[in-house]
């Protein structure tokens, strides 16, 4: 395989990756929506810590635990964000 190959390869795997992650977004506004209906609030400093522990003690490589930590930090940070725009009814998605 030449190096194009490689790039359709990772082509489709950005595809999933960017459908996960819009999954991801849309159980995170049901979240919202619960939190929302309970009173509780959208910040959940304790769910997080468990969140990175868990995908750092399951990652094989070759990401680091580090590289690994830094990505679902984001990740968080950007699905707390879907929830309290959601649960404050902005529902613009374009920035």
């Amino acid at each position: 395989m030449d190096i194009d190959d490689w790039r359709r390869k990772i082509d489709d795997v950005d595809k999933e990756i960017l459908k996960l992650l819009n999954l991801r977004a849309a159980y995170s506004i049901r979240i919202g929506d619960i939190k929302r209906r309970d009173g509780e609030p959208i910040y959940s400093p304790e769910r997080e810590v468990q969140i990175i522990a868990r995908v750092v003690r399951e990652n094989a490589g070759p990401l680091t635990a580090g590289g690994v930590r830094r990505i679902f930090e984001r990740l968080i940070d950007e699905s707390r964000k879907v929830e309290k725009d959601v649960t404050k009814g902005n529902k613009e998605r374009s920035e």
